[in-house]
């Protein structure tokens, strides 16, 4: 099996594609299998970075419209964020010499700490990069009450 799996049929004969040698095993989900649900799960890049205001969360999700995202907080402070990448329409008169770009559902999810506001997330997608902000809480300092020591 190639590196860069033909979803139209036919293996490819590439000087630069690479050989499997686990192609005929009953198992699929290998490095070089061909992609699917899995793989369009695990090749959605999500970046995490925490500001002394927020969680942030930046997905590149080229292609992708808004509408085919689903942002959600799940009880117990589970961020998911879940979509379809659609595939490309297939002409009979075209001839594919590669196909690497992954198409399928996608879904991430990711635990919340304690110190959010799961009420106030906002989600924003510009240019392919969806951002989700998640507010943090006020942390309250514990009131201090100094004791007068008598004697």
């Amino acid at each position: 099996m190639s590196l860069i799996p033909s979803f139209f049929g036919g293996r490819r004969n590439n000087t630069f594609d690479l050989w499997d040698p686990f192609q005929d095993f009953p198992f699929t989900g290998g490095a070089l299998s061909v992609p699917g649900e899995t793989a369009s799960f695990a090749n959605t890049r999500i970046d995490w970075k925490e500001t002394p205001e927020a969680h942030v969360f930046k997905a590149d999700l080229p292609g992708v419209k808004k509408e085919e995202v689903k942002v959600e907080v799940e009880e117990g402070r589970i961020l998911q964020i879940s979509g379809d990448r659609r595939v490309e329409k297939e002409e009979k008169n075209d001839k594919w010499h590669r196909v690497e770009r992954s198409s399928g559902k996608f879904m991430r999810r990711f635990r919340l700490p304690e110190n959010v506001k799961v009420n106030e997330v906002k989600a924003a997608m510009e240019n392919g990069v969806l951002t989700v902000t998640v507010p943090k809480a006020e942390v309250k300092k514990p009131d201090v009450k100094a004791i007068d020591i008598s004697g």
